[in-house]
Formats: C-alpha cells, sequence, structure tokens
C-alpha cells in the first residue's frame, strides 16, 4: 500500500542473514587471534630477554603494520574480489603464525614474523567492512556495524585475556598454534559462507602506482568537507581513550594495584558494549545524526572531570560516562556511508583505521610521557580538553552539511557518492 512505513529492522533480522553470520563470527576468530598472538609473543619476549623494551618493541610491531597495510594494502580489497582478500589474508597469516609457534625459532625471527603477519590485518579489515553493505542494507546495515564494532571491542579484551591464560596453562608456542588454527578456521567459513562478488573496481589501463593510489584515496577522504568532518569525528577517539593509555600509573596513584588498572581498563570498553546496540536499535536515524556533535563534545568533555582528582569509584563512572558517549561513531560510520563510492570504501577504511592506530599510539606516548611530569588525572583532562575544543569545532562545521537525504543530500553530496559503503571510523581502537 503506498506511503505504508516499513518495520523497523531488529538484531534478528541482522542475524537471520547467514553471510552477516559467517562474517561476524570471521570477526570474533581473527581478532581474538591477533590479540591471542600478540599478548603471547610479547610474554615470550620478555621471557627470554628481561628486557622492558623490547618488549616494547614486540608489542608495537603488532601496530606499525597497520600505518603500511593502511596506506598501501587497503585498496587491493577494492581492485579484487573482497571475499578472495579476506581468505588470503587468513591463510597467509596462519602460515606465518604456525612457523612462529614452531620449536626453536629464534627471537630475531618472530618479531619480522608478526610484523608480516600483522601488515594483512589492515587489507583484510578493510574487505570486511566494504563488503558488509553489500549484504546489509538500510537499518539492517546499521545494526550489523553496531554488531561488529561491539564484537570488535569484545573480542579483543577476550583474546588479550585468553592469551595470558593460555600462556599460562599451555605455554606460549601451543598458544601461537592455536591462534593460527583460528585463522585456518576463518578462512573455511569466509570460503564456504560468503558468496563471491566481482571487484568493485573496474581494470584499468596503465594500473597507477602504490604511490598514485595512496594521493588519490587521500584526495577522496580530505577533499570534501562533509567526509572530512566525519572522519576527524571518528579519529576523536584518539583523545578519549588516553585512560587506557595510563590505566597502570593512574590506579597506582590512586592507591590500587592490577585489579585497579583492570577496572579502568574495563570501565573504558563495558559501557561500550552495553550502549552501542540500544543506540543502534532503539534511536532513530534521524535522531543518531542530530546528536552525533553533542556526543562527541560530551565524550571528551566529560574527562575533564578527572581535574578534580576523583577517587577510584567516581573515576570508573566518569570513564564508563565517556565511553557511552563515545557511541556517536555509530551515526558517523553510518554517515560516512553514503558519501563513498563502492570501488574506494575499502581504502578509506585502511586511511581512517591508520589514522585511528597512528593517532592512539601518538597519543598513548605523550601521555605516558607526560604522566612522568604531573599527576596522571592531569594528564587525562588536558587530552579530554583538547578533545573537547575540537569535537566542538567539528560539530559546528557538521551543521553547514546536509546529512544524507535531507532538503539539499542532492546538492550537497559530492559528486562521486553515488553508492553506499561501510567504515568503522573507531573500530581499530
Amino acid at each position: 500500500m503506498t506511503g505504508a512505513v516499513s518495520p523497523r529492522a531488529t538484531f534478528r533480522d541482522v542475524f537471520a542473514i547467514r553471510e552477516f553470520r559467517v562474517l561476524w563470527f570471521s570477526e570474533i576468530l581473527s581478532v581474538a587471534g591477533d590479540r591471542l598472538a600478540l599478548v603471547a609473543l610479547t610474554l615470550l619476549v620478555y621471557d627470554h630477554t628481561r628486557s622492558p623494551l623490547l618488549s616494547a618493541v614486540t608489542y608495537a610491531a603488532g601496530y606499525l603494520p597497520w600505518v603500511i597495510g593502511g596506506l598501501f594494502l587497503a585498496d587491493v580489497a577494492d581492485r579484487q574480489s573482497r571475499r578472495s582478500v579476506m581468505v588470503t589474508c587468513d591463510l597467509v597469516r596462519a602460515v606465518l603464525v604456525a612457523i612462529m609457534a614452531m620449536p626453536h625459532v629464534p627471537i630475531g625471527v618472530l618479531v619480522p614474523l608478526l610484523f608480516v603477519a600483522t601488515m594483512f590485518a589492515p587489507p583484510f579489515e578493510s574487505a570486511r567492512a566494504a563488503i558488509v553493505p553489500d549484504i546489509l542494507q538500510g537499518e539492517r546495515y546499521v545494526l550489523g556495524t553496531a554488531v561488529i564494532q561491539t564484537t570488535f571491542y569484545t573480542a579483543q579484551v577476550v583474546g588479550a585475556v585468553g592469551g595470558g591464560v593460555a600462556v599460562a596453562f599451555v605455554g606460549v608456542r601451543p598458544s601461537l598454534a592455536i591462534d593460527a588454527i583460528t585463522f585456518v578456521f576463518s578462512a573455511l567459513f569466509l570460503g564456504l559462507g560468503i558468496r563471491s562478488r566481482p571487484a568493485p573496481a573496474k581494470p584499468e589501463a596503465g594500473q597507477p602506482s602504490a604511490l598514485t593510489r595512496m594521493r588519490d584515496g587521500f584526495r577522496l577522504v580530505f577533499g570534501d568537507q562533509a567526509l572530512r568532518t566525519l572522519l576527524l569525528f571518528g579519529w576523536l577517539v584518539v583523545f578519549y581513550t588516553i585512560p587506557e593509555g595510563i590505566a597502570a600509573p593512574y590506579a597506582a596513584r590512586l592507591g590500587g594495584g592490577s585489579i585497579a588498572t583492570g577496572l579502568v581498563l574495563a570501565s573504558t570498553v563495558a559501557s561500550t558494549t552495553i550502549i552501542i546496540p540500544l543506540f543502534s536499535r532503539f534511536v532513530r536515524p534521524r535522531q543518531r545524526v542530530n546528536v552525533m556533535g553533542p556526543l562527541a563534545v560530551l565524550t571528551c568533555g566529560t574527562l575533564v572531570l578527572t581535574a578534580l582528582h576523583p577517587g577510584l569509584a567516581a573515576s570508573l563512572v566518569i570513564f564508563s560516562f565517556s565511553a557511552a558517549f563515545g557511541v556517536y561513531q555509530i551515526a558517523a560510520n553510518t554517515a560516512f556511508v553514503v558519501r563513498l563510492p563502492n570501488e574506494r570504501r575499502a581504502q578509506a577504511f585502511g586511511i581512517a583505521s591508520m589514522g585511528v592506530i597512528v593517532g592512539q599510539g601518538v597519543a598513548f606516548m605523550a601521555a605516558g610521557a607526560a604522566a612522568e611530569v604531573v599527576a596522571p588525572a592531569a594528564v587525562i583532562a588536558i587530552g579530554g580538553g583538547i578533545g573537547t575544543v575540537v569535537a566542538i569545532v567539528l560539530m559546528l562545521k557538521w551543521r553547514h552539511v546536509s546529512p544524507p537525504g535531507g532538503r539539499h543530500a542532492a546538492r550537497r553530496r559530492p559528486s562521486h557518492a553515488t553508492t553506499r559503503s561501510s567504515v568503522p571510523l573507531s573500530g581499530s581502537s
């Protein structure tokens, strides 16, 4: 009947789609496996060398490849079948991690192997994010993105904890072997459960170089005010996750130990995993866009309260509320979606993820260095204050950009944005 209102999508509708279930389960295996391997190898290096520096270098080796992969490999998922890219990345990582699990492989070989293996994570995640809109449409896409982002956070925590437990009970090498098996199963699920789709980008005569493609990707994302503003909304995560980077000294200053540190870390994630599904399910699309700016301001501004030097209980409340306000990322992601062409969405995701990873690494190091001089609470408050100012500027800029579907959407939308895409702007945090 003309004018009838279609029923709102539910999470049951999303999980009823077989391809999404497969994609979701492969995400659990891949992310948890990555964390498990990184923790296990870091512990192995420290056990053999007793060097905090080498241990830190090993841990960094699990993050630095995102720069290379995000810049040069992410767009492979635009030029090749995205299912094939995901399967290939999983199989390559399975082989590399299996080599790492072999006895008597020296430390000098393990770290480079971890570096190379992690370099295949950006193209995998780019392909995974880019294929979601091919599987889910409309509000199902929003709910599906919420599920995957929640899964990403949860799998990181489970993988990190599981890595410590696995090392304690079965040892480092068997833990790495378990990680290799997770990649094999992920590849099997994706190969058998995801329908093959042709490469979105049409082959061109005289393929441009990697540097040229990278330049074009940055021009696409930063050359349009709407895309640039939305991407920067996503990158605000580097400010409101500072408590994670200095959780240990913050807890120690309050007189707490490892348990207090764990509570601080949990408070920065737990509320997010609860609020994201609720926000996606019960807040209407137009309302999500309208509250995006204010929520971004609140997620950073709440951290300024640590300047009052609250106790542990009050701190946990502050961090939980800050993380909960970070649900605005769902709105930013959805608004970003309609402004990217299908043939460029994977590359855009790679740039977004690379910015988050690099930004968080720099912010964590800067916060750690600052905490050597001033109180950790002051460092968090300063970071939150800077993030608040940036968020206010972005909120004002966003008001000058008509959201997709608005009265001036067709006129304001960039000429290249004609299809839907998926770029979880902070999904790599």
